[in-house]
């Protein structure tokens, strides 16, 4: 019987062999580990178009229409998470192909927005870098979180996590998302703002937790920017198109709001002339939200059990 061939791409860290059992498959699958990122379809068809089975990070590699014709060996795709809107599923069925998923943790994307809100509020990395390069000794004054409103776009998993935290701050917590009721924000403890624009107008720290969808595609656009508070800030763990991207730059340059963390962007990894890499008052993180070992544990060694599932 002829062996299978596995691809696990987009292993940034080079932690995927040893986070998963991997022998286990040995007998009947030879796995390779693919580190730098493959840069768009010709790239993707030239490193695995041998492969029956294909090992995706979230939605680092997307497989649109088009890609699933070019791999014509391919049989089993297993996708990091159990939702990612990058694949094509209609595709994969037409192609024959197999998708699954694996199990994912909710809490590390909500650490993480935790991460960039403190960040911001104390503006850590110019502190520490000051500290680091012999700069001045206390620069900047802090944004206070307690006492002061913390606005969820969204309130679900994560969102509700991220106010739990807010909430533990002594910071007064308000929600909004289309399909938000009074019920859920009852239950999480939270106000209901009555409007995106009420939400934005009335919070010191703004934080996005919905999912990219038709309808939120640029829902914080110029507009909605201009109405916060321009001693406001906006952190973003979601996805990156949610919040209008040119106007996010214009914003920080223009003093709109006060500053921005995002650990998405609309194309990833940064190209090295994107503007966000150089706006003022921006703290930007590598799309870290899901990266901590517990998550990968998970993600490969559910990989591991998807491949021996599907053989």
């Amino acid at each position: 019987m002829a062996r299978l061939r596995c691809a696990v791409l987009d292993d940034y860290q080079g932690v995927a062999e040893s986070l998963g059992d991997w022998s286990r498959l040995a007998d009947e699958v030879d796995v390779r580990f693919v580190r730098r990122h493959l840069d768009g379809p010709d790239e993707v068809a030239a490193e695995i178009g041998d492969c029956e089975i294909v090992v995706a990070m979230r939605e680092r590699t997307p497989f649109p229409a088009a890609l699933f014709e070019r791999l014509p060996a391919l049989r089993l795709l297993i996708t990091s998470g159990m939702r990612n809107a990058s694949i094509d599923l209609a595709a994969a069925s037409r192609h024959g192909v197999t998708v699954c998923g694996t199990a994912s943790n909710s809490e590390p994307p909500a650490e993480l927005t935790w991460a960039l809100l403190l960040g911001l509020a104390r503006s850590v990395p110019a502190e520490a870098g000051a500290l680091r390069t012999g700069g001045p000794w206390q620069s900047t004054l802090g944004a206070d979180l307690h006492g002061r409103r913390l606005g969820l776009i969204g309130l679900g998993k994560i969102g509700a996590k991220v106010a739990r935290v807010g909430q533990a701050f002594g910071m007064d917590v308000a929600a909004w998302s289309r399909n938000l009721t009074a019920a859920r924000a009852d239950e999480v403890g939270v106000t209901l703002a009555g409007s995106l624009d009420e939400l934005l107008s009335s919070s010191d720290f703004v934080s996005v937790h919905v999912q990219l969808s038709n309808r939120t595609r640029g829902l914080v656009g110029a507009a909605e920017l201009k109405r916060m508070r321009s001693t406001a800030y906006l952190v973003n763990t979601s996805r990156a198109a949610i919040v209008d991207q040119e106007a996010l730059v214009r914003a920080l340059h223009e003093g709109w709001i006060a500053g921005a963390g995002s650990d998405v962007f609309d194309t990833e990894p940064l190209p090295a002339d994107h503007p966000l890499r150089t706006a003022p008052n921006f703290l930007g993180l590598p799309h870290l939200g899901y990266v901590t070992r517990r998550n990968y544990e998970g993600y490969f060694t559910g990989a591991v059990e998807d491949i021996e599932g599907f053989l």
